[in-house]
């Protein structure tokens, strides 16, 4: 009985992560702010990520995405693209997943696109599907050694920061990226 009742909590959190209304989302300025702000602590977490920053052509900030789950998870954020310094447009991050999961967890990501071709696949794309996009590489510890301004050599590069919570692991396998306008 306990397992059933934690499984239709589990769900029906989910429910509430994906079904939020638009009055919960954060301002287009907010969402600025917090995109910003998240890309500065990530350079000085992460000197590397500044390296690729500086090579990008464009990064889509994920400053704030919820995940969780209980056999059957999800995860939903919003995010900014910053070109040449300047805002270029608001995306969700959306995902659903099944299998052997549990937990809640916050964190953020970054994408780095390296050439133009990566950025208008983001753009001319009805829903950006990670994994179905140019070649992706995620940044660990060990990727990051490796990085410098003569090896960029992928379209994009993802990097995770501020995990809060528990769950185990997090991936990018699956997940959805469609532009959306937040409130002003």
């Amino acid at each position: 009985m306990l397992k059933k009742n934690i499984l239709f909590a589990l769900i029906l959190s989910l429910l509430a992560l994906f079904t939020a209304t638009p009055t919960m989302a954060a301002s287009a300025h907010q969402l600025e702010k917090e995109g910003r702000k998240a890309l500065e602590e990530l350079y000085k977490k992460n000197p590397k990520a500044r390296i690729v920053g500086d090579q990008a052509v464009g990064i889509l900030v994920f400053p704030g995405v919820y995940k969780g789950g209980f056999m059957f998870g999800g995860q939903r954020g919003d995010g900014v693209l910053f070109t040449g310094g300047t805002v270029a447009g608001y995306y969700n991050t959306t995902a659903l997943s099944w299998g052997l999961q549990a937990g809640l967890q916050k964190f953020g990501y970054a994408l780095f696109f390296m050439n133009a071709k990566a950025l208008n696949y983001l753009s001319k794309s009805d829903g950006f599907e990670l994994g179905g996009a140019p070649n992706l590489t995620v940044v660990d510890m060990g990727v990051a050694a490796g990085l410098s301004t003569t090896t960029l050599q992928k379209d994009i590069y993802a990097f995770f920061f501020n995990q809060k919570g528990l769950m185990a692991g997090i991936t990018l396998q699956g997940t959805k990226i469609t532009p959306y306008t937040p409130s002003e």
